[in-house]
């Protein structure tokens, strides 16, 4: 299944099988997770989620600095 990944850096589109979590999808792109929040529809899904189906999800990239 497609999973599409769109966000200020882009977009990406990875094939995984269904049960494949948020984590292992965005290590298919050039997003780091531990850089990134994942969200679909307004609510932020943990990187544990597991995908079900074909999905469209906003990547917001975290910046920090001092």
């Amino acid at each position: 299944m497609d999973v599409h990944f769109h966000g200020r850096e882009g977009e990406k589109v990875v094939s995984v099988e269904p049960g494949t979590s948020v984590r292992e999808a965005l290590q298919l792109t050039e997003w780091l997770p531990s850089m990134v929040i994942v969200s679909y529809e307004g609510t932020v899904l943990p990187h544990s989620t597991p995908l079900a189906s074909p999905v469209s999800l906003l990547v917001t990239t975290i910046s920090s600095g001092g």
